[in-house]
């Protein structure tokens, strides 16, 4: 191995296209990115500005806007240069590593969310008279505070895993952005130890979180059906039916590319834009000012 230079340089492959569609898709993402963002941001100062709106569910709303904003940054940007420039498409060693590290972080973080909001909505509408001593300003400090922090964690190992192999080459990612999966095709050394271990600790992160969100939403369900008011009802409906329509675009995708046996780089590619540059959009959209009265006809009934 001595006499074997590693790699400092990848080059991604971008999505797969025609070459005549790269000022297109250009266009469609780049539209895209700026509603994601400028959506997001507008979440964040609509809520930090009304008072009416500091209630738990939009405390963790507010994380997960600001995190679907550098969701999408950090892959995007890198994508909309592969389209426009043949340089574009190359990307040092560190940077991959940092790509590769914040976007597991913000992702798993994102996971880790949903799955909080979900028990939220779950003691908002199970348990109204005891819901706002349960979920305190504290308590959803702490939450929010463990959901990141958990995050950081599953991302690091995630990192470390990948990156602790060395890469002689090829140095070719059949991908828009640094994932595990493609660059570990790259490792010239062996990956099935590192291949198993990433596969158990996002199936265990994935399958977990899917699991007690869809416990939740089972208990919701229930527990409307109980609301006496056919309008309390339709407004709870109403709300829980976004969340899980965001929930199902998010997992799916994700269970699809990593949880699913053999890897096909192209249908990855495309699997991967649900969840890198779409799902991070319905958030400006999918959130209505009436789910604040949700949870109040909820409470009431």
């Amino acid at each position: 191995m001595t006499n074997v230079s590693l790699v400092t340089t990848f080059i991604l492959t971008g999505l797969p296209h025609a070459a005549e569609l790269d000022s297109l898709l250009f266009g469609i993402f780049l539209v895209i990115y700026i509603l994601t963002v400028v959506g997001n941001l507008l979440i964040l100062l609509v809520i930090t500005v009304d008072s009416h709106l500091h209630t738990p569910m939009y405390y963790f709303l507010t994380n997960l806007s600001f995190i679907d904003m550098w969701f999408s940054t950090v892959t995007v940007p890198k994508m909309l240069m592969t389209l426009v420039s043949p340089g574009g498409r190359a990307i040092s060693l560190h940077s991959c590593v940092a790509q590769l590290y914040s976007f597991h972080f913000l992702g798993s973080t994102e996971c880790f969310l949903y799955t909080v909001m979900s028990c939220d909505r779950y003691l908002a509408i199970s348990y109204p008279l005891r819901y706002a001593s349960m979920m305190s300003g504290r308590a959803c400090a702490l939450l929010a505070t463990a959901t990141w922090l958990s995050g950081s964690l599953h991302s690091a190992v995630q990192t470390t895993l990948t990156f602790c192999l060395p890469y002689c080459g090829p140095s070719q990612i059949q991908h828009y952005f640094c994932d595990a999966p493609p660059i570990l095709k790259l490792a010239c050394a062996d990956t099935s130890t590192n291949e198993m271990v990433i596969f158990v600790n996002i199936g265990v992160v994935a399958s977990g979180c899917f699991l007690l969100i869809a416990l939740s939403y089972v208990s919701i369900v229930c527990s409307i059906l109980k609301i006496r008011t056919s309008e309390g009802r339709h407004r709870a409906f109403q709300t829980c039916a976004s969340h899980c329509i965001v929930v199902l675009c998010f997992f799916v995708p994700c269970v699809f590319i990593y949880l699913r046996p053999g890897s096909k780089d192209a249908v990855d590619g495309i699997v991967a834009v649900f969840y890198t540059v779409l799902t991070p959009l319905p958030e400006p959209c999918g959130v209505h000012p009436e789910e604040q009265g949700s949870e109040e006809s909820s409470v009431d009934a």
